[in-house]
């Protein structure tokens, strides 16, 4: 990127919180008085950058968090990127704040919401790796696999082809981790799947279907972006009635999306009568498979397979499921008898009209927020749902046995904070002081809230934290950020990245608080930075003395200008003016800068002393200071 286009970018960021929302019409911008462009490239280059901007946009109304960042990023390079000077043509630096305003403004809903652009994290789909090999025909296996084959009873027809006998010995090799750690998932929730594939009336052992498209794992994500444990598409899963916002991708969710793979699959069956079709169909779509059996006249996968009509994937994915039925069936023959699979999903119910944020039940029911993750895998974002409409409810799942200490603890929260407070368990010696500095909300409303006239707290008891709604931002961590942002003034070599470690915080975080793109900043420029304020660390961001703390904490909260040297001291005896060799730790938000400034030294200096060519520190590092 130019210079003069860094410069722009981060000039347009900052006029950005006033540029309007509203589409700017192509044809009747531009100015007489700006230097003139051809008209025609500019204008495909606004056309571009607009269809980048709207595959973001629908990428985020779908909840699809990562892929709409992916398009936006996209947007703004096409600006920057391109042969134009942007900040001389008025159309493009008007398209520019529009797209900067517009994925700010959704940054900043999406970090109210929980977790701004971040999805939940997904596992590869082990379907994508056996496509991706070629096993020769062992004589060995094949024969092991005929003798098995009679024996094996199954409620699907298991043919013993070459490419059958291929993916046989593939999983019996390099395939076999895998293999084994999904039939050892398969515990969760082999009961239940069985149970709905029989309610749905398809053959039982299309269990393994699940096998080898996702491990029976629920997070699974293939290349082409099928998600969940039955790998459905965006369009195939609204078709069966799988839910898709904002807040979750029931994809996600092992029944719901176990009972609408069975119904697809058994609409399919009755679309082609067989189900090796069916299964070809499930991946590839019914409309390849009817052109292939028009194409040929053939209604049989085999001789599909053989007149090569079919899709690569789709060649090797009736195979593979045939194979890993055969090997699943037949485990002692293939020294898969030792796999102790893992305990059933036991979860009680709740059916809610409320949004809740799931790190308030987790503290509910004293489990981990990761606990509450796993029983709830359909939620994108840390917080439930919110209903559209008088009849919607959300199945939250809870560990078993917690269901009457959730709703009893929960009745003590108001239905409209379910979001934003949160239950704290009282370690010794904390007091409503340090509780009111921790979580950054008024000591005397921690007291109204848990009816402590007396303000004594008792080590080991739960007490309501009432943050203000929308005054604080909830790290994917779990850290809760302070209300009042410190300001930061750049310098020559900072950059996004930098900054953030300098203050502990995500990257992403000082671009969402500061309406940047990219990773350059300009010198002298000020940036919003939330410090990070979780119990425990209050002093973080001194290191020092509690008087030291309440100072900081003061200068925080006002709102002042931090520098280099706020966050001065060395570990012992910083400024204190002696001379001599010291060793200091970094703490975060430290610079080269800032402690050469507290020991009455250079930023040179210090690189000499500690062989050291970039600028760069992370928190925990030891430094050899010689004071001056």
């Amino acid at each position: 990127m130019s210079a003069s286009a860094i410069l722009m970018a981060s000039a347009a960021f900052a006029q950005s919180a006033s540029a309007p929302v509203t589409p700017i019409p192509v044809a009747q911008t531009t100015n007489p008085q700006a230097p003139q462009q051809t008209p025609e490239p500019v204008s495909d280059l606004i056309s571009q950058t607009e269809k980048a901007f709207k595959a973001g946009q629908d990428e985020y109304q779908a909840g699809h968090l990562a892929a709409a960042k992916l398009n936006f990023d996209n947007a703004f390079n096409l600006l920057l990127e391109s042969p134009y000077d942007v900040r001389s043509e008025d159309r493009l630096r008007r398209e520019f704040d529009r797209i900067v305003d517009g994925t700010s403004s959704l940054e900043m809903v999406a970090i109210e919401q929980g977790d701004g652009f971040a999805e939940q994290k997904s596992e590869p789909a082990p379907i994508d790796e056996a496509n991706d090999v070629t096993f020769p025909v062992d004589p060995n296996v094949k024969a092991q696999a005929e003798a098995e084959i009679k024996a094996t009873r199954s409620d699907l027809p298991l043919m013993l082809t070459d490419p059958v006998v291929s993916f046989l010995n593939y999983f019996s090799k390099n395939g076999k981790g895998t293999l084994e750690r999904g039939l050892i998932r398969s515990g969760r929730y082999e009961a239940m799947i069985r149970r709905v594939l029989k309610e749905e009336g398809v053959p039982q052992d299309l269990i393994y279907l699940a096998q080898a498209e996702s491990g029976f794992h629920e997070l699974a994500l293939s290349r082409a972006g099928a998600r969940g444990m039955w790998q459905f598409i965006s369009s195939r899963a609204s078709g069966y009635g799988l839910r898709r916002n904002w807040w979750e991708d029931e994809r996600l969710d092992p029944e719901k999306s176990t009972r609408a793979a069975a119904r697809h699959l058994h609409d399919l069956y009755k679309q082609f009568g067989d189900w090796y079709l069916a299964m070809a169909a499930y991946n590839s779509g019914p409309g390849t498979i009817q052109h292939a059996v028009k194409r040929t006249g053939f209604a049989d996968f085999w001789e599909l397979y053989n007149r090569d009509v079919l899709p690569r994937e789709t060649r090797n994915y009736v195979p593979i499921i045939v194979a890993v039925t055969i090997l699943a069936k037949n485990r002692a023959q293939y020294g898969l008898d030792h796999l102790v699979p893992e305990p059933p999903m036991a979860y009680d119910t709740v059916k809610i009209r409320y949004p809740v944020d799931l790190r308030l039940v987790a503290e509910c029911v004293d489990a981990p927020v990761t606990t509450l993750q796993d029983l709830n895998p359909s939620l994108l974002r840390t917080t439930t749902p919110k209903g559209t409409d008088d009849n919607f409810t959300f199945e939250l799942h809870l560990p078993i046995g917690t269901k009457d200490k959730y709703e009893t603890a929960i009745a003590a929260i108001p239905e409209d904070m379910r979001v934003w407070w949160r239950y704290h368990r009282v370690a010794q010696g904390e007091t409503l002081a340090n509780l009111a500095r921790t979580f950054h909300t008024p000591a005397d409303s921690i007291a109204e809230a848990n009816d402590l006239p007396g303000g004594d707290l008792q080590p080991d008891t739960k007490l309501i934290i009432p943050i203000a709604a929308g005054k604080v931002v909830a790290g994917e961590t779990g850290d809760i950020y302070s209300k009042h942002a410190v300001r930061y003034r750049t310098r020559r070599g900072d950059t996004v990245a930098s900054v953030a470690q300098n203050f502990g915080v995500p990257p992403d975080k000082v671009r969402s608080w500061n309406r940047i793109h990219g990773n350059s900043l300009r010198a002298g420029r000020t940036l919003h930075v939330y410090l990070p304020l979780t119990a425990g660390r209050e002093q973080a961001w001194t290191g020092g003395s509690s008087k030291h703390s309440s100072r900081a904490s003061k200068r925080s909260h006002s709102g002042a200008q931090i520098s280099a040297r706020s966050n001065s001291g060395g570990t012992g005896s910083g400024g204190t003016g002696k001379k001599g060799r010291v060793l200091h730790k970094v703490r975060p938000g430290e610079t080269l800068s800032s402690i050469a400034g507290a020991y009455h030294t250079t930023v040179s200096a210090l690189k000499r002393d500690n062989g050291r060519e970039s600028a760069r520190l992370q928190s925990g590092d030891t430094l050899v200071v010689q004071r001056r």
